[in-house]
């Protein structure tokens, strides 16, 4: 029998290669503590317990337990724009004067009159290609070095804080607990995986092996007597909106049973996903927190959320409010003094004046 887990209102991960914890001890002390006492949190337990009860009609065994996450907007914020843009549009900059054709060519002149709704209309497609003409020629060890400094020094606009600190805390969280439930987690980014797969398993405990995403075609050399991988100025994948099923079909090679998205984007992974048979959960976080994070959805340039608030319902998917369902967003929250609750007063009381002024 079929079953999908919605919801209505509503630590850190573990290190690679250490024990897992067994499902009695993940549910004591509470694994979630960033997320309020609410429907969706319930609703995220009540599903890892039928799948993780032996004899139950939902049970799942943990080799099939596999569960697949966006990453930007999902794992991390994504505004003003994709974190992965940015740092391409920094590299644009920085190579201008050698290019005074890019002035009249898009997706190039976008980037350097900032023209954000030209850049939109580029989509993913722009991006890339953007990429392939910053990056093109660069072995996967050079540009993984390119993209460890960038994510070194640049800081974000609103924060000023390094983008790696963006993570959501209630999502480090949520994927600590799957895999103490001995769930493997998944990346699934409409994003570039060599770029996603620097600091995949550093923030979220999720190896390179088990990322996927689009990517520019790499072929293999011998540069100075050494053998290496160089990308190549042309697409080979896109993972993104009907991309995304075809990515876990080819790279995982099994249905997962669970889908964690945010934007229009990840639409044909949650139908994907949660048409499989038994039990199935998919999650769609809402960015309504114009205090703590970003408020977007129908109208965004990124992380463009229309459909999925239409359809969530129908499909027996579940709503993640910002506002409603998380008492901080990022880690360094904590880091900064307070215990949750204490925190969510707080923040509780700015979000209100958000609103009253909005």
């Amino acid at each position: 029998m079929k079953e999908n887990y919605q919801s209505g209102p509503q630590q850190r991960d573990t290190p690679r290669g250490s024990r897992p914890e067994s499902p009695a001890k993940a549910r004591s002390p509470d694994p979630l503590p960033s997320w309020h006492e609410c429907s969706t949190k319930s609703a995220i337990r009540d599903f890892v317990a039928d799948v993780t009860t032996g004899g139950g009609t939902g049970f799942v065994p943990p080799h099939e337990r596999i569960a697949v996450f966006d990453n930007d907007g999902t794992l991390w914020s994504e505004q003003p724009f994709y974190f992965q843009g940015l740092f391409v549009f920094d590299r644009i900059h920085a190579l201008a004067p050698g290019h005074p054709e890019w002035k009249d060519t898009q997706p190039f002149k976008a980037v350097l009159e900032i023209d954000m709704n030209a850049l939109a209309a580029s989509g993913l497609h722009g991006l890339l290609e953007l990429v392939m003409a910053t990056h093109a020629g660069m072995t996967t060890e050079e540009f993984e070095r390119s993209v460890r400094d960038w994510l070194a020094t640049a800081r974000h606009p609103k924060f000023n804080r390094a983008y790696t600190d963006l993570v959501f805390q209630p999502m480090l969280e949520l994927l600590a607990f799957l895999r103490a439930n001995e769930f493997k987690t998944f990346i699934m980014s409409g994003g570039g995986i060599e770029f996603v797969r620097t600091f995949s398993e550093e923030r979220y405990g999720i190896p390179p092996e088990q990322v996927v995403g689009s990517s520019i075609a790499t072929k293999y050399e011998v540069r100075d007597g050494r053998p290496v991988l160089v990308r190549e100025p042309r697409l080979d994948f896109i993972n993104d909106h009907e991309g995304k099923p075809v990515g876990i079909n080819k790279f995982i090679g099994r249905r997962p049973i669970a889908a964690f998205g945010n934007s229009d984007g990840d639409l044909q992974m949650l139908e994907w996903v949660t048409a499989g048979a038994g039990s199935r959960f998919g999650l769609i976080i809402h960015h309504d927190d114009a205090v703590r994070e970003f408020a977007y959805d129908r109208a965004s340039v990124a992380g463009r959320l229309d459909r999925g608030l239409d359809e969530a319902a129908g499909r027996g998917w579940t709503v993640l409010s910002m506002v409603r369902d998380w008492k901080v967003i990022y880690p360094f929250e904590l880091e900064e003094g307070g215990d949750v609750n204490g925190r969510r007063r707080n923040q509780t009381a700015r979000n209100q004046r958000g609103r009253n002024q909005t």
